[in-house]
């Protein structure tokens, strides 16, 4: 059974946009180095809205991945640069990784809000938007 991750954030200044980026970067080539992962895909959205999608082989090669750096050094300073942040996970059969549309409808329908320190009214209302 593969394991989904999916996370949406939105920055809050675009002072915090070329570090955000440089961080992003890092982390997608150390995703795609790391034991058990399948599939990464990110996009950007409205605004300063990005997604990551990510299936895994097994939801400890997720774990893993999300302790090492350069992603632990990443998620350290979202709680300042994001008034969004939002992830959800699960399992499924098939190895592939599903459809941009499908994976927000997970997450809107199962959002674990991650604490940020500026968070927009969206945020605190626990609504995840575009």
């Amino acid at each position: 059974m593969a394991f989904v991750s999916v996370t949406r954030l939105r920055l809050r200044s675009v002072r915090f946009l070329p570090a955000f980026m440089w961080y992003a970067a890092r982390s997608k080539r150390q995703a795609k180095k790391s034991e058990g992962l399948l599939t990464v895909a990110t996009r950007r959205s409205r605004g300063l809205t990005f997604w990551t999608l990510t299936v895994w082989a097994r939801a400890d090669d997720m774990v893993a991945f999300r302790r090492a750096p350069p992603h632990r050094s990443a998620m350290s300073r979202l709680q300042n640069w994001c008034s969004e942040a939002a992830v959800t996970n699960w399992g499924q059969m098939q190895d592939e990784r599903p459809a941009w549309d499908a994976a927000a409808a997970r997450l809107r329908a199962d959002p674990k809000l991650m604490q940020v320190n500026y968070p927009s009214a969206q945020h605190l209302a626990g609504q995840i938007g575009d």
